[in-house]
């Protein structure tokens, strides 16, 4: 191990309440630094893996970091937070940027994907998202980015991916805001 790093336990188990409770004791006897969450996300419903959090988290000792692995879409983090997972890891922000899968803020609220290979944005001279901060929508427009996805020149997934990241850098800038100010309630909503 070197020095200033930190081991992690990977909680496994499925969907049996029984296995996740044997696979934390098992872990808190080895004496790990925190907590992954894993086996979840590769293929069950997504009210099955708030259940599964539900009866595993309680288990794992608070002041330990809880990572749940290959999670997920906004209102999975927002509510995986909920539960009490503090970090994540998912190849959705840059696996959707290199197919023009652009994570976008509705005005009233929360997100859509704008898929900007579409045909309408040929023409469309606003930035991908308005609110956003990244480079891309600083200095370019959804019509600039969908013709460099047209004729498939690499800037383009380097920009998408620089987006989307900045969406779910923004998004756990939002949620930490949200805990700190105590209305976290809302995000759920």
């Amino acid at each position: 191990l070197n020095p200033g790093q930190r081991l992690c336990g990977i909680v496994q188990g499925g969907a049996d309440e029984e296995l996740r409770k044997k696979s934390v004791a098992g872990l808190q006897e080895i004496g790990f630094d925190g907590y992954g969450i894993g086996g979840l996300a590769v293929g069950e419903d997504v009210e099955t893996m708030y259940k599964v959090l539900g009866f595993t988290v309680p288990h794992l000792e608070e002041e330990k970091p809880r990572h749940l692995l290959g999670v997920g879409y906004p209102e999975q983090i927002i509510k995986a937070v909920s539960f009490g997972i503090d970090t994540f890891d998912c190849v959705i922000p840059t696996r959707n940027a290199r197919h023009g899968d652009l994570f976008v803020n509705r005005k009233e609220g929360g997100y859509e994907v704008l898929k900007i290979n579409n045909q309408k944005y040929s023409e469309d001279f606003t930035p991908v998202d308005n609110t956003c901060n990244c480079y891309g929508c600083l200095q370019h427009n959804r019509a600039y980015l969908r013709h460099l996805f047209m004729i498939k020149e690499p800037l383009a997934i380097r920009l998408a991916t620089m987006h989307n990241l900045r969406f779910y850098l923004n998004l756990m800038e939002k949620i930490r805001r949200a805990i700190e100010f105590d209305s976290f309630e809302n995000l759920l909503q």
